[in-house]
């Protein structure tokens, strides 16, 4: 039986590109470097924000060891200031959430974003109502690919793996959930391709957020 249904958030549930690639370019503006593109952002990020620092320095050859720490520092203070930008649900998105409340289903977030900015979008978007738990980078637990943070917050739902779909967009979220020994779904329609996602094996890869209903229904008729 399925009772929770867990998210990823860049790239799954909203769009966060425009957001991410203005705060880090500002931040690289600051250090006298250029700019990175959307493609960019879409495979620098999902590991963090410290990771997602160290790949941008790395492509402009910057020397890590001196700049990494405060770039991620100047990151993370612009970032709070622009988290928001242009950030907004994919297609079909509400609509498949609002789907999965009518049936039931307990709703939740799991993010390597820091855990105030995690809140500040899903909240800015959502509102705080839909989702029964937020969670994002915290102290003491370790970051996705890592289960130990997907398995802390089905505790938190009460819930068992085998009680869970968790739907993501890279394979960091495909690891996670693999290793966690959930129903892993993977989506196309955020930040990576069919390969790297296939390559985890999930149960499923989906086209659009119209999918959504369509796989939660078959796994709890299963």
């Amino acid at each position: 039986m399925i009772r929770c249904c867990v998210f990823d958030l860049d790239g799954t549930l909203l769009n966060t590109t425009y957001a991410l690639q203005r705060s880090m370019n500002l931040t690289l503006a600051e250090f006298g470097f250029g700019e990175i593109s959307l493609a960019q952002v879409k495979q620098y990020v999902g590991n963090g924000s410290l990771n997602y620092c160290r790949r941008a320095l790395d492509y402009f050859g910057a020397d890590k060891e001196a700049l990494l720490e405060p770039v991620s520092r100047r990151y993370a203070e612009l970032f709070q200031q622009h988290c928001g930008y242009r950030v907004e649900p994919y297609e079909g998105m509400r609509e498949a959430l609002a789907f999965l409340r009518s049936r039931g289903a307990k709703l939740a977030v799991l993010s390597n974003k820091p855990q105030a900015r995690t809140e500040d979008n899903i909240y800015s978007v959502f509102g705080r109502e839909l989702f029964d738990h937020v969670q994002g980078e915290r102290p003491g637990i370790p970051l996705k690919p890592d289960p130990s943070s997907l398995l802390t917050l089905l505790r938190d739902l009460k819930a068992e793996p085998e009680e869970c779909l968790y739907f993501g967009d890279t394979g960091t979220d495909m690891e996670t959930g693999t290793r966690a020994g959930v129903h892993t779904i993977g989506v196309l329609w955020g930040f990576r391709e069919r390969p790297e996602l296939e390559q985890f094996h999930p149960e499923a890869v989906l086209d659009s957020p119209a999918g959504i209903p369509e796989i939660y229904l078959r796994k709890v008729n299963s």
